[in-house]
């Protein structure tokens, strides 16, 4: 083989020279399905995250204490269950931070335009039976003091 057929094999290429298949993009962007966290529960998140996994760290160091029947077991064991209290009370920060956040910032909501319709639909019907019911009521209230009182 000399080096043009090398070459045309290390391509993939034929002699005749089909059309070459655009490679993919490595890396493809898509929009985000959900919107992003607020900052303040995102710093509680992150914060909880960090707690929690510092626990596990110490909960696995007071086993492994244990195990090996070291002096240190013990008081392991103890800011373990200390730090469990911690991790708890950080998720609970999240939930009630967020909480807190949409209660001050309300809730961002972008009814789709099915929702918007059958809104508007529900509206016009209560406002022409509200109108009917008014014009019930004002009919009968003529009606009623046209007779005379004698």
């Amino acid at each position: 083989m000399d080096t043009e057929e090398r070459r045309i094999e290390a391509s993939g290429a034929e002699a005749t020279g089909p059309a070459r298949v655009p490679r993919q993009q490595l890396w493809v962007e898509e929009p985000a399905l959900r919107r992003r966290m607020p900052d303040p529960v995102r710093t509680a998140a992150v914060r909880a995250v960090l707690i929690m996994s510092l626990t596990i760290i110490q909960a696995m160091v007071a086993f492994l204490c244990t195990l090996t029947g070291s002096w240190l077991a013990f008081p392991m064991v103890l800011s373990g269950v200390g730090s469990t209290v911690v991790a708890t009370w950080s998720v609970l920060d999240v939930w009630v931070t967020r909480q807190v956040w949409n209660q001050r910032n309300g809730v961002v909501s972008v009814p789709s335009s099915t929702a918007r319709r059958m809104r508007r639909e529900r509206r016009r019907a209560r406002r022409t039976a509200r109108a009917q019911t008014r014009k019930a009521t004002r009919i009968r209230r003529r009606g009623a003091g046209g007779l005379s009182r004698a």
